[in-house]
């Protein structure tokens, strides 16, 4: 993976923590690093190429004109005043290449002096325990125990994603694939063989886990639940849990809609123009 800067342009060491989308359902952590960095007026100071991600390319995305600057697959802004790096992720990893692009993408991470990592990413509401379909709320996990617990996010009402359990296979066979020299030769499991406790590990999100965990970086990933459809409010969730986290946002539950964010450009055009009222 190779970084190069905008002109006149590079990146702080200060900036030690380091914001990533997961890709997933509703693309939900793209959406909330969109907002952030809308929200927050980071600075793009480069681009990441990277042979596992497919190209493309945009629009500028945050406006708020259209000026026509390039988006490209992955950008890199920072945010001087809460010391955060951020990285937007536009394109989908070509498949089975997810634990060489999570490796890539840490060992940039760690190469760069970052000390700590929050992965964005939301999962199927069809995995989503019984005993939280009542509210929508925030779950992790972390590299702050082995278990995957963190008593930071505890004070704050969030709930470990207990589907997390190191012990089982697929946790077990990311944690192994991660060691600096090993070769993936095939998936801990096949088709036939998959049952409900594979599907977590198997999510990009997991890959980007484990890996960060094997470089020693400090590893925390945020999650909400929800379905395909207009996910922009999920992503408002999901990017206040970051303010919270970031100590920006004091307010005792999400959504309470007390942050005055800043929407991007582009969302504006998600389900095109609004219809011709004269119709009507």
């Amino acid at each position: 993976m190779e970084f190069t800067a905008e002109e006149g342009k590079r990146p702080h060491s200060h900036c030690s923590t380091i914001i990533l989308p997961a890709l997933s359902i509703g693309n939900v952590g793209q959406l909330a690093v969109d907002l952030l960095v809308s929200s927050l007026r980071a600075d793009k100071i480069g681009y990441l190429d990277d042979p596992y991600v497919m190209p493309c390319v945009g629009n500028d995305a945050y406006g708020p004109e259209p000026r026509g600057d390039l988006a490209v697959a992955l950008e890199v802004f920072e945010d001087l005043d809460n010391k955060l790096s951020i990285v937007q992720q536009r394109a989908p990893i070509m498949k089975g290449m997810m634990i060489k692009f999570a490796k890539n993408i840490c060992s940039w991470a760690a190469a760069m002096g970052k000390k700590e990592v929050v992965i964005l990413s939301s999962l199927d509401s069809g995995k989503m325990p019984r005993c939280d379909m009542i509210s929508q709320q925030i779950h992790y996990i972390s590299t702050g125990n082995t278990d995957g617990t963190d008593e930071r996010f505890e004070k704050l009402g969030w709930k470990k994603l207990e589907q997390y359990v190191p012990s089982q296979r697929g946790w077990q066979y990311l944690d192994s694939q991660m060691v600096d020299g090993s070769v993936q030769d095939e998936p801990f499991c096949t088709e036939d063989d998959f049952t409900d406790e594979d599907y977590f590990p198997s999510l990009p999100f997991a890959s980007l886990f484990s890996s960060c965990k094997a470089k020693g970086l400090k590893v925390t990933c945020l999650f909400c639940f929800c379905s395909e459809g207009d996910n922009m409010r999920d992503a408002l969730v999901l990017a206040e849990a970051v303010y919270k986290f970031v100590g920006k946002c004091s307010s005792t539950s999400l959504g309470n809609g007390n942050i005055d964010w800043a929407i991007p450009l582009s969302w504006k055009t998600v389900y095109g123009p609004p219809p011709d009222m004269s119709i009507f």
